[in-house]
């Protein structure tokens, strides 16, 4: 078989779908017999030069799927297996790929490059292949190393660091890899091809640079360097040495005050002089600096750095020289960039740092934007205009009221005017600047609102005469409105505001959604989306006739949908789309209506109608359409209360569908979070579908395959069901705790270094604590004592939690709740464990401190139930 490899590989791509087929199965068949033989037989395709490129290519493309892939299940698998392949088989394999690495053909360099990385993020880590940094760097030393050898291996260094952790590599290592990568940008020495590969690579490196940057000398010799290949002749390195300054920027903002006139300089000429791939770069590079320092001046602190950070003000001190620098971005606009959402061009580029900007100096800014504005809005010439206004919306965001307020009042008529502009450019980009006031500058609730009852009837005029304009600017004018209704939520008297505009506001949206002049579904999911914040924000006592006819109408919409012809699968997918909309307004329509006492009949009445069409979307199995019904579904019932139980028997089978629902994982979890709200609607009416749910729950929980977010709203779902049924859930009691157990033990040695693992963990930690407290609350009035043995696992567990440098605050609460229940639930029978475990009395003191209202009152409670049982 490994002869034939390459007549496999080539008939794998020929145009003949019946060879293709069979070449296809030969080697997933030649995979599935001996994986090491066939990975060997892979690499020697790929480092052999005589060898068909066409081969060599597919060779390479498969060997890197056998090593990783996006998901994370198979992933580990891939892994699995690799590590079970014997150390002479993968020595030889990593040779072959080493040597690769001098082929002639540059796409085998290439490809090579790729695999060593991905072999190394499954080695370096596990303290194998440490010979590979050494072997990389012998290739850049040797006197006689050809320039593709070089390229070949910097590329390979850039995507090792890449995929390993700075924390894989001693500092020696990383020392040399960074003096290779910076030797290799030197324009004296090396040819252009290599002086990329050297610059995308340092790039890669620099989150393993942290000790070099705390040298002056060697921070120093890295700046320089960069500096001066920001400079180069090939436009595709000085946009590479700019992604570095861009990411040194944010890793190492705190030492970069002894190089900012030069990087102004370099950046003020980028931006007005380079290609634009450089110039976006050199922009960047500000809105990076405005990132770190807006982070600053919001936490104190800079992600991952001491408390010490020191707050530059780089942006203030730059202010006079880079805001006329952006504003001169804006003028450079693509004729067509208001009609395709992909565009992203300096003008763009410098309106979003522009807004980063008044975000990060406030006041400041206005007063050197406003001339711009002021001297552009009336020119005849679009571009001017549109700039204008662009430049307004940009700075609506960081400065105080007092500042904006009377210019926002002043302009808002010019702006409502410019929506009938006769070019497409400027009515789009004034939507979106209105869309802008209204989402800043618009709070009855705080006392502060540009739109007054004088001139709200204009406004709303004006919006729904634009909504009928080109998609472009349709879509922008259902942000405003949306921005608009918004204001008015928790605005108490003020709500009435909007009262009369509802229906004709809802009428035009609905209209809108209809549209079929879009490229795409976006502007009537926007009207949709838009229509949804009308509904939330609307007066209910005012509205409910309105919204009441509101939902027959969408009802009556939904059920349409069932009737479509379906003739492709572009048909089923905007099917789909339409009836996720309809499911999502539908969900708002019953939690809003449902809020009051006078209103929730009506929902009652309609629930019937309801469940029938939802049933019958479920038959459609979109997993979009699944989320959305869902949602709904959980909405119902908690509007129905026990009354849903009626539901159940045809509802169960596609919530057991759900919970199955391993591959569409949004929808697992969200059907897991229904199931909580149908255990609080139901009680203990939801017991005849325990069973079948708990041993979905459980096999979920011990699953490899099913993707990690699903496993906490698990955890918090025991709770929900031992509420629900109290004293029967005894006997699902063992293995519940058992798993929380063990997921307690996951949490205690998870690395915090991560910040995707760290929000795991919060989350985990939290659901645990929700699943403690839900089950003694559940085992209070009958069964306490089955909780008994477990209580000082619960001890150990609060106070790792207690123990924990950073905390975070809603796993905190849960924390001290469940301490609570603890007491309340067992009584005196954890008298010693409360005298036993004294971080209690400092837990509780600490969140008696706490600014949060809602845990100070949490940790009252806890005290008042431990001084009962300890007293």
């Amino acid at each position: 078989m490994a002869m034939e490899i390459t007549q496999f590989l080539l008939a794998a791509q020929s145009p003949d779908a019946n060879i293709r087929t069979q070449a296809e199965a030969s080697l997933r068949q030649f995979q599935e017999q001996s994986l090491p033989l066939f990975l060997l037989s892979l690499s020697v395709e790929l480092a052999t030069n005589e060898k068909p490129l066409e081969s060599r290519r597919l060779a390479g493309i498969v060997l890197k799927n056998s090593l990783d892939a996006k998901d994370s299940v198979r992933k580990e698998h891939l892994v699995q297996q690799w590590m079970a392949i014997e150390i002479s088989m993968k020595a030889q394999i990593k040779d072959l790929l080493l040597r690769t690495l001098g082929s002639s053909a540059s796409e085998a360099r290439h490809t090579s490059a790729q695999v060593i990385a991905k072999v190394a993020s499954i080695e370096i880590p596990r303290k194998q292949w440490p010979e590979l940094i050494g072997s990389l760097l012998k290739n850049m030393t040797q006197q006689d190393s050809p320039a593709a050898l070089k390229q070949a291996t910097l590329e390979t260094l850039g995507y090792v660091c890449e995929e390993i952790s700075h924390q894989d590599l001693v500092q020696d290592e990383v020392n040399s890899v960074l003096t290779a990568v910076v030797q290799g940008m030197n324009l004296a020495e090396h040819s252009c091809e290599v002086r990329l590969a050297a610059t995308k690579a340092l790039y890669n490196a620099l989150d393993f640079a942290q000790t070099n940057f705390e040298n002056d000398m060697e921070r120093n010799y890295i700046m320089k360097v960069v500096c001066e290949t920001a400079i180069s002749k090939e436009a595709d390195i000085r946009q590479a040495a700019f992604e570095c300054l861009v990411s040194i920027a944010s890793t190492y903002y705190d030492v970069l005050e002894p190089y900012m006139q030069t990087l102004f300089q370099l950046t003020s000429n980028a931006v007005k002089g380079d290609e634009e791939s450089v110039a976006l770069q050199a922009i960047e590079f500000w809105s990076s600096i405005c990132d770190e320092e807006i982070e600053l001046q919001e936490y104190g602190t800079l992600e991952g750095g001491d408390s010490g950070s020191t707050h530059s003000r780089f942006i203030e001190k730059a202010l006079p020289y880079l805001v006329p620098l952006l504003l001169d971005t804006l003028l450079k606009q693509e004729e067509d960039q208001d009609q395709d959402d992909s565009i992203w061009n300096i003008s763009m580029s410098g309106g979003t740092c522009l807004g980063l900007v008044a975000r990060t100096v406030g006041d400041s800014v206005v007063k050197l934007v406003m001339p711009f504005v002021e001297g552009n809005i009336l020119k005849p010439d679009w571009h001017c205009r549109e700039a204008a206004t662009y430049a307004f919306g940009s700075i609506l965001e960081g400065p105080s009221l007092e500042t904006l307020g009377p210019l926002v009042s002043n302009g808002l008529d010019f702006l409502l005017n410019a929506m009938r502009d006769e070019n497409n450019h400027v009515k789009d980009t004034t939507a979106w600047a209105l869309s802008r006031i209204f989402e800043f500058l618009h709070c009855p609730a705080s006392g502060f609102s540009v739109v007054s009852p004088e001139n709200l009837e204009r406004i709303v005029t004006v919006l729904l005469e634009s909504i009928n304009d080109a998609p472009n600017v349709a879509e922008k004018v259902c942000g405003a409105i949306y921005y608009l209704a918004q204001g008015y939520e928790d605005a108490g008297t003020n709500s009435s505001l909007l009262t009369q505009y509802i229906p004709r506001i809802i009428s035009e949206l609905l209209k809108t959604a209809e549209r079929s002049d879009g490229s795409d579904s976006k502007i009537r999911t926007s009207a949709y989306e838009t229509l949804n914040e009308v509904v939330r924000s609307s007066n209910i006592v005012e509205t409910s006739q309105i919204i009441l006819e509101l939902l027959k109408s969408v009802l009556h919409k939904l059920g349409q949908t069932l009737d479509l012809q379906i003739v492709s699968s572009d048909d089923r997918e905007k099917q789909g789309d339409l009836q996720a909309s309809l499911c999502a307004v539908i969900q708002v329509i019953v939690q809003k209506l449902s809020s009051t006492d006078e209103t929730k009949p009506s929902i009652l009445q309609a629930a019937d109608t309801i469940m029938y069409l939802f049933l019958r979307v479920f038959a459609c199995r979109r997993s979009t359409v699944h989320e959305e019904a869902m949602l709904a579904i959980g909405a119902l019932a908690h509007a129905s209360g026990p009354e849903f139980e009626k539901y159940m028997p045809e509802l169960y089978k596609y919530l057991e569908m759900g919970l199955q629902n391993f591959e569409e994982y949004e929808v697992c979890a969200i059907t897991v979070g229904v199931i909580g709200d149908i255990c609080r609607a139901l009680e203990d009416k939801v017991l005849p579908y325990c069973d079948g749910i708990m041993n979905h729950l459980v096999r979920n929980l011990q699953s490899a395959e099913l993707h990690r977010s699903v496993k906490p709203p698990i955890f918090a779902c025991f709770g929900d069901i031992a509420l629900a049924i109290g004293e029967q859930f005894s006997k699902y009691v063992e293995p519940t705790v058992a798993m929380m157990r063990s997921a307690a033990e996951v949490c205690a040695q998870m690395d915090n270094s991560d910040e995707e693992l760290m929000d795991y963990g919060n989350q985990l930690k939290r659901s645990i604590f929700e699943a403690y407290s839900g089950i003694l609350q559940g085992f209070k009035d009958s069964k306490p004592e089955l909780m008994l043995p477990h209580a000082g696992h619960l001890f150990q567990f609060i106070e790792v939690v207690f123990r924990e440098k950073y905390r975070d605050e809603s796993v905190t609460k849960a924390a001290v709740a469940v301490m609570g229940d603890l007491a309340d639930a067992l009584g005196p029978n954890t008298k010693i464990l409360f005298k036993d475990n004294a971080f209690c009395i400092q837990f509780l003191g600490e969140c008696l401190q706490s600014d949060d209202e809602h845990l100070k009152e949490t940790a009252n409670w806890t005290q008042v139930m431990i001084a009962r049982v300890v007293s």
